[in-house]
């Protein structure tokens, strides 16, 4: 279906967008969703194709499968080793750090360098907390307080995750789920303080940044290298654009051409007009507002106004009193 368009077209209060959100309840968490005004993409700050082009991108989900090592256990030690700072005066700087972890096979003690420290106080590692350190970044993790003092408050905001099982030092799948769109604004903005570009970006009003067809284009050759090397699976999600009547003639033929991409998502579109002037053009009509070339293209599912049974069906579910929530 990926790539494929459907439009939900009726009457207002036929629940189109209703489908469209339980669709989105149905897929989960995992499965990117997009939901769109087709107003949304007249603005006079970005152009209309690149308001279009980000909620694809929005809707395009990468997982990435990673094999690190890591160093995963219960935190039973944490003590930092001062020495005299080789600066002078009388400070103390950090030379090491020594932590002790414990997982359900044994125990064992690791020396850190300084800078793992500060990750270790940003995550507000203690005692007691659950953490895994990788072995090849020095990345921190706290995943959570370990579930053996879960008993010393009765009410605690922390979440507790069992002991580790097998040694400290192990290989570890982890999974991110991105979206392509993550991936274009992390590469787009430059990095704080290492350019000129980035220093004039923070004297100058925020305005939001165009991405440009080239990074596009560069993310996605990155992206195939890692789909054809195992790396990364591609996990096509659903674009939903509602009043699609809105959108005009170019938003339309950027959708033809959009829709044909190798990358591409589920595409719903919702309408609740019947035969109108597609918008942008002087005399041209067609249904549902959509040019008829586009209009082939989608599967067309017809919503109809409830009947007075239907309508007596959904009041007695709503008004059964043990449907409400307490």
């Amino acid at each position: 279906m990926a790539g494929r368009a459907v439009l939900l077209a009726g009457p207002p209060g036929t629940g189109k967008t209703a489908l469209a959100l339980a669709i989105a309840q149905e897929l989960g968490s995992k499965v990117p969703f997009c939901p769109m005004v087709g107003s949304e993409v007249y603005s006079t700050e970005i152009k209309k194709t690149e308001v279009l082009m980000e909620n694809f991108r929005r809707a395009i989900g990468l997982r990435i499968k990673e094999t690190k090592e890591v160093y995963e256990g219960e935190v039973t030690e944490l003590t930092p080793c001062e020495t005299e700072n080789p600066m002078g005066g009388y400070g103390k700087t950090i030379s090491h750090v020594i932590i002790g972890l414990k997982t359900a096979k044994g125990t064992k003690q690791l020396k850190l360098d300084p800078s793992i420290f500060e990750s270790l106080q940003k995550e507000r590692v203690e005692a007691g907390d659950v953490i895994y350190i990788e072995a090849n970044s020095g990345a921190v993790k706290r995943q959570g307080r370990c579930d053996t003092y879960a008993t010393e408050f009765d009410l605690e905001a922390e979440e507790y995750v069992p002991l580790p099982k097998g040694d400290v030092h192990k290989k570890k799948e982890i999974i991110q789920d991105v979206t392509l769109h993550d991936l274009d604004v992390a590469n787009a903005r430059p990095q704080g303080g290492q350019d000129i570009l980035s220093m004039m970006g923070q004297l100058m009003k925020p305005k939001k940044t165009e991405i440009t067809d080239k990074l596009r284009g560069e993310i996605n050759k990155v992206v195939n290298k890692y789909i054809d090397q195992g790396i990364a699976e591609l996990v096509p999600g659903v674009l939903f654009v509602d009043e699609v009547h809105m959108l005009d003639i170019e938003c339309f033929t950027y959708l033809h051409r959009a829709l044909e991409s190798s990358i591409a998502p589920i595409v719903i579109f919702a309408s609740n007009r019947g035969n109108c002037v597609i918008r942008g053009t002087e005399d041209i009509t067609s249904p549902h507002g959509i040019p008829l070339d586009l209009l082939d293209r989608v599967m067309i599912i017809r919503t109809m106004l409830y009947t007075p049974q239907e309508m007596k069906q959904v009041l007695g579910t709503a008004a059964d009193p043990s449907q409400l929530a307490c």
